[in-house]
């Protein structure tokens, strides 16, 4: 039976997702444990941006100042440049154009800033460390149960399932195929502000293109630091994996014969991370009973328009209104979320995987075509859909059914 207090629920998973889905809930003042296999919690990656869609959620849940403090505004905005020579393609000014169209500004940060701020949302009871899920099961009643690797279970009214591409959770509820490698290879690494040549600290996200390859750079954690981002062919030996690593030797290969400055910041990195991009087809329903997913357990994103971070806190900003509305009935308040959120990344999924082909064109005709389009581009405008986003808006188009 639901409690007067509203459902108690269990969230798997204390990355991004999990804690924005913990923070959110709170806001509705409905209880909520985070359950995370790591014994302490941290979060890897390094870089991510933070665009309107994000921030406006950050300011609902009172960080948005404290995350700012830490992360960087990009005032000089995008630039996508042609590999060989920087030629400079495309050129956005984000200082006001952004807070203009979307009453919000465009951040980059270190994952682990975005961490620690949704962290302080959580109170020390709230979050359980050392604590892996095993197995994911629901009772005849309909009641989900969590089984750990120490030998504990809990059972909670709802179950959240936000721990990511090989979630537990996710192979309990849906029969869905295997996730795929891709084809492409990521690398990332760090080089310290004094290292970084004066382009690459610019407050700009700046995006390189050529055949088979791309790379990101924009400065973090308050300009400390750079970051980048690379894609490129996928190894046999390459792995899924956040802790990998490569060597700058291995790095610089895939970037061999483009613009020295760019090859330069290459050589500044520290040891570089090495991954597998993984590909899954978008799932057409993400819940059974009171059990549903969260950011990338529910929809694995390609990172090409750095949206991973972004919809899984929209997933729980909207999740948590839903159980909030309809406290007695969780299965109910799921299937709402579903309907609210799926169609929304899905798209997602879809033109993310769509971009690794445009990136990635060999010189020729079709490149060129594309690079002349870039002239007459706006994406900050072209992306309305995805910047102007506000979950309370959605909420209050639909009604229960």
């Amino acid at each position: 039976m639901i409690g007067v207090d509203g459902p108690r629920v269990a969230i798997v998973g204390g990355g991004i997702g999990g804690l924005a889905a913990s923070a959110f809930l709170r806001r509705e003042g409905i209880p909520a444990t985070v359950y995370e296999q790591a014994s302490q919690l941290r979060e890897v990656g390094a870089g991510l941006v933070v665009a309107p869609n994000t921030a406006r959620l950050l300011r609902r849940l009172g960080v948005l100042d404290a995350f700012a403090a830490r992360a960087v505004r990009l005032d000089v905005g995008w630039e996508f440049r042609r590999w060989r020579d920087g030629t400079v393609l495309s050129a956005e000014d984000l200082a006001s154009a952004c807070e203009r169209l979307y009453g919000e500004h465009t951040y980059t940060a270190h994952r682990a800033d975005l961490l620690d701020v949704l962290r302080s949302l959580v109170p020390g009871g709230g979050l359980r460390l050392g604590e892996q899920c095993v197995e994911v099961t629901v009772r005849a009643d309909g009641r989900p149960v969590l089984r750990f690797a120490g030998g504990e279970s809990v059972q909670p009214d709802v179950v959240i399932g936000a721990d990511g591409i090989h979630s537990v959770v996710r192979g309990a509820i849906t029969a869905s195929a295997p996730a795929t490698y891709s084809g492409i290879c990521a690398f990332r690494a760090l080089v310290p502000s004094g290292r970084a040549p004066a382009f690459a600290r610019r407050s700009a996200q700046t995006l390189w293109i050529g055949p088979d390859h791309h790379l990101v750079h924009y400065p973090v954690s308050a300009g400390r630091s750079v970051n980048l981002v690379a894609f490129a062919p996928a190894r046999d030996d390459a792995v899924e994996s956040w802790t990998a690593t490569a060597t700058v030797e291995e790095f610089l290969h895939e970037f061999e014969g483009w613009d020295p400055r760019l090859t330069a910041l290459i050589r500044a990195a520290g040891t570089p991370g090495r991954w597998a991009l993984l590909d899954r087809a978008p799932l057409r329903s993400w819940s059974e009973g009171a059990v549903t997913l969260l950011g990338d357990a529910a929809h694995p994103m390609f990172p090409f328009f750095a949206q991973g971070a972004a919809q899984a806190i929209e997933d729980a900003a909207v999740l948590a209104r839903c159980l909030a509305d309809d406290p007695a009935d969780p299965p109910r308040a799921l299937r709402r979320y579903e309907r609210l959120r799926i169609p929304r990344t899905t798209r997602l999924q879809e033109v993310s995987h769509a971009r690794s082909h445009v990136n990635h064109l060999p010189d020729g005709p079709e490149q060129q075509a594309r690079d002349d389009s870039f002239a007459d581009a706006d994406p900050l405008v072209a992306n309305a859909w995805i910047y102007d986003y506000d979950p309370d808006d959605a909420l209050a188009r639909t009604s229960d059914t």
